[in-house]
């Protein structure tokens, strides 16, 4: 059965940010728009097509990774299951540091922070300031419906999430990376999540 146009520009757009994330988290900023439509089976023209320039590149694959992180607090159910939603938050948010992949992105956005400014930015807009935003939002409709008693949910998003990745991103940045199993990241997503609800319990 023949796909639609619209299913035809999804698949390449997932093709190309599939093979963005490899070749970026092997090459860094060095990684070439040739390459990466190479490994994605386009043509350059269609990469340009699809995102512009290589910032809107990278914000579209952190954006990616982001609404995938976030899609615990975004189900129509999350509000009255706020444990369950943050939990399940914070579980993605330590797979999310612990992965090398992410880790490689991070630091290609960190070193083109002086020189790439503009890749740096879009990598923060797209990354760790959409997740707390969103995160926020929640925070906010889960304390106008009176389940916790938040005054300032930008703060509080902060909060859960330095409770959350503590020191493991930077640690992990710096090559002193510890492998945690599934059971551990559980146990520090529910911990944190229990201690951040009790806190804020309305």
């Amino acid at each position: 059965m023949a796909r639609l146009a619209g299913q035809i520009d999804l698949a390449k757009s997932e093709a190309i940010l599939d093979a963005a994330a490899a070749v970026f988290g092997e090459r860094g900023l060095a990684a070439s728009m040739e390459e990466i439509a190479r490994r994605a089976s386009v043509s350059k023209q269609t990469i340009y097509n699809h995102y512009g320039s290589k910032p809107e590149l990278i914000r579209a694959l952190v954006a990616r990774r982001v609404s995938e992180i976030t899609a615990p607090l975004m189900e129509p159910s999350a509000a009255e299951r706020p444990e369950e939603a943050l939990t399940a938050f914070g579980r993605f948010m330590i797979a999310a540091v612990e992965n090398p992949r992410g880790l490689s992105m991070l630091r290609m956005a960190v070193e083109s922070a002086a020189d790439q400014p503009d890749v740096a930015r879009a990598f923060f807009e797209a990354g760790p300031a959409t997740s707390r935003r969103r995160l926020a939002d929640f925070l906010r409709m889960e304390t106008q419906a009176g389940r916790l008693a938040i005054d300032d949910p930008e703060l509080a998003a902060e909060f859960f999430a330095s409770m959350v990745i503590g020191s493991r991103q930077l640690g992990n940045l710096l090559g002193a990376r510890r492998d945690l199993s599934e059971a551990q990241i559980e146990a520090i997503a529910l911990e944190a999540t229990r201690r951040f609800l009790r806190a804020y319990a309305a």
